[in-house]
């Protein structure tokens, strides 16, 4: 009888094992795929932006054309997103003014531009586009390029290779960024970090467009516009007096940049149709 029950025991015993080594092999290399899965997606997450060694660049007039060269390209693709947005809001106002009404397609694309731009539609009038028309502009490459000079040391500094920041820009929340090494005491902000140099241009664009230090910046560039003439580098700088504490001799740094590189800016700017 003890024998008959240990036998049975034993059968038990050999069927959980088998069962064991039957989910073991079913189940363990499915995992191992979802973690091999993991690391791949996590690997492909790190910032693809390829950055020159412009530290290493030793004559000046090879880095100038290589850092520009880089750029410029980056800085037009933004700026034709941005005069692609401002194109569709002008048949928006063609439409409005001719009585007709928008789309859900056109109501949706509109929606997404207000959003972007931080601006609130409190109804949907010709003067209240006019109003978003305001925001909805390009920037001057060569203000981008001289500006992204200027604030990354030519894309030398640690910002500009470690965070993909050419703008200097800041962020205050807690591991946003890079901790300035000259931060003085009582500051908390950091130097945000992009995943990539495009959405550094893309960022520091949409903090032009919105950021209400800046309105002397679209006043002076919705006056031109309104007087059928295209924003210049050398007339929307004075737009960037709060960019910078050292404001007019920020201003004054700036405007020599853009005289000293102006045969660089030539074939990188004026070569291009406007935006």
């Amino acid at each position: 009888m003890k024998t008959g029950k240990l036998g049975r025991i034993t059968i038990v015993l050999g069927c959980v094992i088998i069962l064991f080594v039957i989910v073991r092999l079913m189940f363990i290399p499915s995992l191992l795929i979802q973690e091999q899965g993991a690391q791949k997606l996590e690997k492909n997450a790190v910032p693809a932006s390829n950055i020159p060694d412009f530290a290493k660049m030793t004559k000046v007039s090879e880095k100038k054309a290589a850092f520009f060269n880089y750029l410029s390209p980056l800085v037009h693709q933004q700026n034709a997103i941005i005069g692609d947005e401002r194109q569709f809001l002008l048949s928006i106002r063609s439409e409005l003014s001719q009585g007709r009404s928008l789309t859900e397609a056109e109501e949706f694309r509109l929606n997404q531009i207000t959003e972007k731009y931080q601006f609130t539609l409190r109804s949907l009038t010709i003067p209240i586009i006019n109003a978003l028309l305001v925001r909805v502009d390009t920037i001057p490459e060569p203000l981008v390029l001289i500006q992204a000079a200027k604030e990354s040391g030519w894309g030398s500094s640690r910002f500009a290779r470690e965070g993909f920041n050419f703008f200097g820009q800041w962020c205050y929340k807690k591991g946003c960024g890079l901790i300035p090494r000259s931060r003085s005491q009582g500051l908390s902000h950091e130097v945000a970090v992009f995943p990539s140099v495009e959405a550094s241009i893309a960022a520091y664009m949409r903090n032009l467009n919105t950021n209400a230090a800046y309105q002397l910046f679209r006043k002076i560039r919705s006056e031109s516009r309104s007087k059928g003439e295209t924003p210049t580098a050398n007339q929307l700088v004075y737009g960037l007096i709060n960019y910078s504490e050292r404001q007019q001799a920020y201003i004054n740094e700036l405007l020599s940049l853009l005289r000293h590189n102006k045969k660089y800016l030539v074939d990188n700017y004026e070569s291009k149709p406007a935006a």
